[in-house]
């Protein structure tokens, strides 16, 4: 049940990056310099937790969320989820930088989310990724590319290269490869 705990808190904060697209039509600076600074803030947080003196709420939070293998290392997850988005916002333009961040919030929250609770076989060479979740990804990232685009075929498109992807074993990284490589994708389709 802990973990299972710890990837709500966990997948929540992946969800909670859906509000980057919002924030950036609002005011693209500010949003970055918000991402940079709670990106750098974590950093220090996670370094001092290190080094045992943990930050309130965020080194809680770090360590519930926390999956097994992480135990006593650095947790990197909420680094590469803030570089995600950032290079998104950076590298590509509208509709294609919302596309590559929904895609990171959703299409990767619920995959996890899926192949926890509805588990299934596992895809060879994924280190223990799921075809259910690996369904669930491409089903987000599809609903959340035709609302922002209304375009079947290239939702389609992308929810794909999503899915796969995310079947990556990446580990954290696959914050920063899903939003880059959908972001290309959409960028080519949209542009």
């Amino acid at each position: 049940m802990r973990r299972f705990r710890g990837e709500i808190i966990r997948k929540s904060l992946h969800f909670l990056i859906a509000l980057v697209p919002l924030l950036a039509s609002v005011n693209m600076t500010a949003t970055l310099f918000l991402l940079a600074l709670g990106t750098t803030f974590y950093a220090f947080a996670e370094t001092s937790r290190r080094a045992g003196r943990p930050v309130r709420l965020v080194s809680d939070l770090t360590l519930i969320a926390s999956r097994e293998g992480e135990k006593g290392k650095f947790v990197l997850g909420p680094i590469t989820l803030g570089l995600g988005a950032m290079l998104a916002l950076i590298l590509y333009p509208e509709p294609a930088a919302s596309i590559a961040i929904f895609a990171l919030a959703f299409g990767d929250g619920v995959a996890s989310l899926a192949g926890k609770v509805l588990r299934g076989p596992s895809i060879p060479f994924t280190r223990g990724k799921t075809v259910s979740g690996t369904v669930a990804c491409f089903l987000a990232v599809f609903a959340v590319t035709m609302q922002v685009t209304a375009r079947p075929l290239e939702s389609l498109a992308i929810a794909a290269t999503a899915a796969i992807l995310e079947a990556i074993p990446a580990g954290n990284f696959d914050n920063i490869v899903v939003p880059f490589g959908v972001g290309i994708l959409a960028a080519m389709l949209f542009s």
